[in-house]
């Protein structure tokens, strides 16, 4: 009787998989389409020019660096920089603690308030904010716990 089970799933299956192709329209139909039958790419309807990627640069210990200088600073152990207009994100090893104070000692030097009313730190998230940009917009710094022993800080103008 076992015989005849193994049998019968086996045919199952193979039924199962022609009942699949079938309705997915699998077979030997399918074909590559040639690359003049491609729709062109489309251009910018403004004249404008497409936009460019930022640089990427590679350090000498291997980190990736994505975009410019910032206006923000960061971390001298930073890795893993992104960085775009109003805005750069990295991974740093330092503490929380060590990070709140590097940013309270960087950007009081610089002539930013903190907004103490908006610091919130729980655990390894926190987020500070400064006013005096010349913007009039917010110097926000965001950090999280990447849980790799190292953090996300992410600082934005907003």
């Amino acid at each position: 009787m076992k015989k005849y089970s193994v049998y019968l799933a086996f045919l199952a299956l193979v039924l199962a998989s022609l009942a699949c192709q079938t309705v997915m329209g699998g077979g030997d139909n399918f074909q590559v389409p040639d690359v003049q039958d491609m729709p062109e790419v489309p251009q910018p309807q403004d004249g404008g020019e497409i936009p460019t990627l930022p640089p990427v640069t590679n350090d000498d210990d291997g980190g990736v660096a994505v975009g410019g200088e910032s206006e923000f600073p960061v971390t001298s152990d930073a890795f893993g920089v992104v960085s775009m207009s109003e805005m750069v994100t990295f991974q740093t090893k330092m503490s929380t603690d060590d990070i709140l104070k590097f940013y309270r000692d960087e950007f009081s030097k610089q002539g930013y308030k903190e907004d103490e009313s908006m610091a919130i730190t729980f655990g390894k998230t926190f987020t500070l904010a400064f006013t005096g940009h010349s913007s009039g917009k917010v110097i926000y710094v965001v950090g999280a716990d990447a849980g790799d022993g190292s953090l996300y800080v992410t600082i934005t103008l907003g």
